[in-house]
């Protein structure tokens, strides 16, 4: 136990009262989600700070997502416990002051503002910035490239997880600092009548009346989680089955889904009105399967591409057993329609990559040659970030 009584942080050093995180969090992921879980490892309170999409636009060119959505999205975050809209993009003392926040955190990496600078340099030289682990393999650029090069070789060729991806969902699922019930991970192996489990999380009483939805949920967007949210108020568990990326595919077609199963499934872990998580779902949802998890309900959205798949109807049963609602989800956002916003800013989208990369390769060879020296680090960063690409302002 720490001398302020609220126990040591990962790093070993004493967890915070209220703690900090800020970002664009653009097309929220499970990068950011693993951010803002281990950021919750630090303080009794997380406070997370979004910025507005004029700040974004200046020092990284324009969001997919407008800030309305950001905010909504992060909120739904299980182990957010407050969001600040129109977060500053540099943070300094007087913002974590103003908060009450002990200190702030970021992930392992490099973030620059218009002008190449570090903009958490203030804090660190106050020794108020702890860092967390980058989540590797996933970021907002990455998924923005997949779209503009129309790649596939992110689709997994079956519907198992790697031990790996298995671990982070077990890590996402179960953290011991989640404020709401842990999340059930599963599996419906329709041969053996079994649910495998690598996940332990509350399972629903006998008396729940059990929800259960179905779909892609590829590039998860405002208006999944409005989906989410109102089937979750029709009963007192939620299920939610990801299908598998041949199935997705199978009905969407060119490089769909854009995210693999197994991002999608650790992103949709994130949020707090679900209740379980099925991996590579069936697309039929049988007799067989609502007995086993005992569904009251099947709900879908009122606009889901596989209503036009020409296969059979995936929800005959519940159907015929009087079990099948569509709802509205209030939203008419959609994967195709955050695609659209992709490619009609094709270009701007195109140069934001190349100058983040380009930014971030230079910063990081600075540091690297620095290897301590602080406040040295960051002046030769900015000039590094600087001459890579010069700075160009967003209008």
């Amino acid at each position: 136990m720490s001398e302020n009584g609220y126990g040591l942080a990962p790093d070993g050093r004493p967890k915070g009262n209220k703690v900090w995180v800020d970002g664009c969090f653009d097309m929220v992921h499970f990068g950011h989600a693993n951010q803002i879980r281990q950021s919750k490892q630090y303080g009794r309170y997380l406070i997370v700070g979004v910025h507005t999409d004029k700040e974004i636009s200046l020092n990284k060119g324009p969001p997919v997502f407008t800030e309305t959505e950001r905010y909504a999205m992060v909120r739904a975050i299980r182990w957010v416990d407050e969001v600040v809209e129109g977060a500053p993009y540099t943070t300094t003392v007087e913002t974590l002051d103003k908060h009450d926040c002990d200190f702030c955190l970021h992930g392992n990496d490099i973030t620059l503002d218009a002008e190449g600078h570090d903009t958490y340099a203030e804090v660190k030289n106050e020794g108020r910035y702890r860092e967390t682990l980058r989540t590797q393999g996933v970021s907002t650029s990455d998924l923005v490239g997949r779209m503009l090069l129309l790649t596939k070789t992110h689709h997994e060729r079956d519907d198992h997880l790697s031990d790996e991806h298995s671990e982070r969902a077990r890590t996402l699922s179960t953290s011991e600092d989640t404020a709401s019930p842990y999340t059930r991970v599963s599996r419906f192996v329709a041969t053996s009548r079994t649910i495998l489990e690598f996940a332990s999380g509350r399972t629903p009483k006998p008396s729940d009346r059990i929800v259960y939805v179905c779909g892609a949920f590829d590039l998860f967007h405002y208006g999944h989680l409005r989906f989410l949210e109102e089937a979750r108020k029709l009963g007192d568990y939620l299920i939610c089955g990801i299908l598998g990326d041949s199935t997705v595919n199978s009905y969407k077609g060119g490089n769909h889904p854009i995210m693999s199963l197994h991002e999608r499934v650790l992103t949709v872990l994130a949020y707090r009105p679900v209740d379980e998580v099925v991996i590579g779902a069936p697309y039929m949802v049988s007799d067989e399967m609502i007995d086993r998890f005992n569904i009251s309900l099947v709900v879908v959205g009122c606009e889901v591409p596989h209503h036009e798949h020409d296969c059979p109807d995936a929800f005959e049963a519940a159907k015929r057993r009087g079990i099948y609602r569509e709802v509205e989800s209030g939203s008419n956002l959609t994967t195709e329609g955050i695609i659209e916003r992709i490619i009609k800013n094709r270009m701007e989208y195109e140069v934001r990559n190349r100058k983040k990369a380009k930014k971030e390769a230079a910063a990081l060879e600075a540091l690297e040659r620095l290897q301590g020296d602080t406040t040295k680090a960051i002046k030769i960063t900015a000039e590094a970030a600087e001459r890579a690409e010069p700075t160009r302002k967003w209008v």
